[in-house]
């Protein structure tokens, strides 16, 4: 189970300003279902640009509604010049803290502002900048680059938390590390083939990988996971536990257990639940 501050439970298990305000001047909604998380935040400001009332709906986890939670709270009475300048730094700090692979929570909720003080000031129908380098997630080179720069991000599994960006089918993952090293002022290195593994040994690195990076995460929830098989580039397997009854178990087998299968051992596999 992930660590949570007793103020993240708080604004998580009693959230403030939840709801809609149906004449807002802005409106900024990011994420979607699809993803997991998505936050629809919504703020009314008077003569002088002061936020007077501020509402959100969101659907996500613990982290996303205690991230969304905090924000409307943190930005009533500011002005928008003020509530501009909050970053998803400062969001994580009014909770105390979030787990890493739960910052994007709260950089989801600093988009969602950007977009509705870019909504009030009439250009929120501006196109995403940038080049979507995550397929599976819609995130852009822009926006890879700005949590990089902001957040001192080191790794793909840093940029994944963050913005979600690599945490799906993997193919992402030389971009991404690209974006990272030209950050860091490295030169790109050449990307080499890997070597062809025969079957023992691509079975031996899966079971590695599930035991030193796949199990202990699952094991936290109450969860398992167990290898059944492995069929040339196909690896079956069977979830246990809370894993195996989990609404959101497809989107871990993919997300989590797929993507971090083929960044240790080969691109080319897929994960299937038996």
């Amino acid at each position: 189970m992930w660590e949570y501050t007793d103020k993240l439970r708080e604004h998580f298990l009693n959230p403030c300003n939840v709801g809609a305000i149906d004449d807002a001047d802005g409106i900024g909604e990011v994420g979607s279902l699809a993803c997991g998380d998505a936050l629809k935040l919504f703020f009314k400001v008077d003569d002088n640009e002061r936020i007077v009332d501020v509402k959100f709906q969101t659907f996500g986890c613990a982290s996303a509604i205690a991230s969304s939670s905090a924000l409307t709270e943190m930005i009533k009475g500011k002005t928008l010049q003020e509530a501009e300048k909050i970053s998803n730094e400062d969001i994580a700090e009014f909770l105390g803290g979030l787990p890493k692979e739960k910052m994007h929570c709260s950089v989801m909720g600093r988009d969602a502002l950007e977009k509705a003080i870019a909504n009030f000031r009439g250009d929120g129908g501006k196109k995403k900048e940038g080049d979507i380098v995550c397929e599976c997630f819609g995130i852009t080179d822009v926006e890879i680059k700005r949590a990089v720069n902001e957040n001192n991000l080191k790794s793909i599994d840093d940029v994944t938390d963050y913005v979600k960006a690599g945490g799906g089918c993997g193919n992402c993952h030389d971009r991404i590390q690209a974006i990272i090293d030209t950050a860091l002022g490295k030169k790109p290195l050449e990307i080499i083939k890997p070597v062809r593994l025969t079957n023992l040994q691509k079975i031996k690195l899966i079971e590695e990988t599930l035991e030193a990076d796949i199990k202990p995460a699952l094991k936290q929830d109450g969860g398992n996971i167990e290898l059944v098989d492995v069929d040339g580039n196909r690896v079956y397997v069977r979830m246990i536990g809370s894993c195996a009854t989990c609404s959101k178990s497809q989107l871990t087998l993919k997300n989590h257990v797929e993507s971090k299968l083929r960044q240790k051992v080969t691109p080319e596999l897929i994960v299937e639940e038996v």
